[in-house]
């Protein structure tokens, strides 16, 4: 006999499931617990609910309505995660932008997204304004968080006000879970951004996993330094400490002196960063001499661990569970992890898949490889992405076989832990950050001095991969790898600026004329005859 379910009530809210509800349950279960610490502002849970539910309504009474895209361009702040969780109760798509672009690259993006909404950090105003300029219709709504008292541009409201909007009910209205709730864009292997869409059911989802994997608990007291509007710091440890009503306390940026201050001072048991922040972390000054015994999980990501920081970490800390932590924007972002008991005994490995990833090694032909042979990694389960904002192409082009295609090589061993070799289309990770190889030489062929450039990572002590050019110049022409850089760096923003440039007679190329970037990081090894950026 089969099964019946009765129909269940028609109520949109009854198994409501989303961002915008996250919050709210942590406020209901540890109403007075600390939740947010930014500066002397400490948030308990039921104070951030309800400066959440104020924002919300204030963006409400603007016009901010479900399914339109506002942009947040600001460093960390009590009021960018306020904000964000605002948009989510009204069902409007957050679209975080990286504080380090130019004008051109943030004018792109909001004209891309057809930002309805723009909320910019005041010390961000100009690069803002020069980019609302080049923009056919700008967005309507412009708001500023003032850090002065300097008057308020023209067109420009004070976002701040709107925290304390004296309407406090939720005008939450339920939004399914598997409606697109943000874009995140990131950088990818073209020239352009790609905002990769995801949807509460995506990142709820990608939350279990990082709490399962990543041995999370709302006994935690997190700091979180590294920028919001990347992924990694929102989604895979600020989201998910806040889920489980945790302790977050904020930082406006990664300064090692502040972070090690805060980390004695708050007592802090839980924190993630790039390997380059851990090295600074590890030769500032104040490392020996703060108490940081409290310090219980670490966790890194980006790029691979030196093996000898691991170690130091792991003797300078000796109570230290260490984590390294693997993904993408488009798994939300967590895809694989390593767990402490393996970090030496698999030295340089990604880890597992986590809970709610599967995760395969495939040939050319989308088949999977065996353990040993390397192929792209690809990836499918609730956290992968919905798709490429406005870019039907691209979508289809990374949805092949059922699967996400990540554009990393990687290969798994004979106990399924997989390590990656390489980015299948030429991404350099430079500190943490994304930066296209092939967006640097569209810049560096603009010169007139130019006729061939090819861009790679190199290894670096500070950066763990420094943005690195080799050109070749036109005949009869003359310019010098510091003039290069300079042209460069007006061009891009800082991190994906080459850190060092080499000039060659001639790059190395395979017979058909395609340029061997692995032959040219031999080549350009030691860096010694670069010209480095000041």
């Amino acid at each position: 006999m089969t099964p019946s379910v009765s129909p269940a009530p028609a109520d949109e809210g009854l198994r409501r499931h989303g961002i915008g509800d996250l919050v709210s349950r942590s406020a209901a279960r540890h109403p007075d617990k600390i939740a947010l610490v930014f500066g002397s502002t400490r948030y308990t849970y039921r104070a951030l609910e309800q400066t959440i539910n104020r924002a919300a309504n204030a963006l409400s009474a603007r016009g901010i309505r479900r399914g339109e895209r506002v942009a947040l361009f600001s460093r960390n702040n009590d009021a960018y995660v306020i904000l964000y969780f605002a948009l989510a109760r009204l069902g409007a798509l957050s679209v975080p932008i990286n504080f380090m672009l130019n004008a051109s690259e943030v004018a792109y993006i909001l004209g891309h997204c057809g930002a309805r909404g723009l909320i910019v950090q005041e010390c961000l105003h100009a690069t803002a304004a020069a980019a609302l300029q080049q923009l056919a219709e700008p967005p309507t709504l412009c708001g500023l968080l003032r850090e002065s008292a300097n008057a308020l541009p023209a067109g420009w409201q004070e976002a701040r006000d709107w925290l304390e909007h004296p309407l406090q009910r939720s005008p939450h209205d339920p939004v399914p879970e598997e409606e697109p709730i943000q874009i995140m864009y990131t950088s990818g292997t073209e020239s352009r951004p790609k905002g990769a869409v995801l949807s509460s059911r995506n990142l709820l989802a990608q939350y279990a996993s990082c709490i399962i994997d990543g041995e999370m608990s709302g006994t935690d007291i997190e700091l979180h330094a590294l920028p919001l509007y990347h992924c990694a710091q929102l989604h895979a440890f600020l989201c998910p400490g806040l889920y489980l009503g945790a302790t977050n306390i904020l930082l406006p940026g990664a300064d090692p002196a502040c972070m090690l201050e805060r980390i004695e001072a708050e007592r802090v048991t839980k924190l993630f960063c790039p390997p380059t922040v851990w090295i600074a972390l590890l030769r500032h000054a104040d490392f020996a001499r703060r108490d940081l015994s409290c310090l219980r999980k670490a966790y890194y990501g980006a790029s691979v661990m030196p093996t000898p920081i691991v170690r130091e970490l792991q003797e300078r800390l000796p109570g230290l569970r260490l984590f390294n932590v693997y993904g993408q924007t488009e798994m939300s972002p967590l895809a694989t992890v390593l767990k402490p008991e393996d970090q030496l005994r698999k030295l340089g490995s990604a880890g597992r898949p986590v809970v709610h990833v599967e995760t395969r090694v495939v040939d050319e032909d989308d088949r999977p490889v065996p353990p040993g042979i390397p192929g792209e990694i690809v990836h499918r389960g609730p956290q992968v992405m919905l798709g490429y904002w406005n870019d039907p192409q691209k979508t289809a082009s990374a949805f092949r076989n059922g699967w996400f295609h990540s554009g990393d090589l990687g290969v798994f061993d004979e106990e399924g832990y997989l390590q990656v070799l390489d980015r299948k289309k030429d991404m350099i990770k430079s500190g943490g950050e994304n930066v296209a190889s092939r967006e640097v030489e569209e810049v560096l062929y603009q010169h007139p001095a130019v006729a061939e450039a090819a861009v790679i990572g190199m290894p670096d002590a500070r950066w763990i991969e420094a943005v690195t050019a080799a050109v070749v110049l036109r005949p009869g022409a003359q310019t010098t790898g510091s003039a290069l850089i300079g042209f460069c760096r007006e061009r891009l923003a800082g991190f994906k600026t080459p850190k060092r440039i080499v000039i060659l007679e001639r790059l190395p190329k395979n017979a058909s004329g395609k340029i061997l970037k692995r032959e040219l990081r031999s080549q350009l090894a030691p860096a010694d005859s670069c010209t480095r950026a000041p």
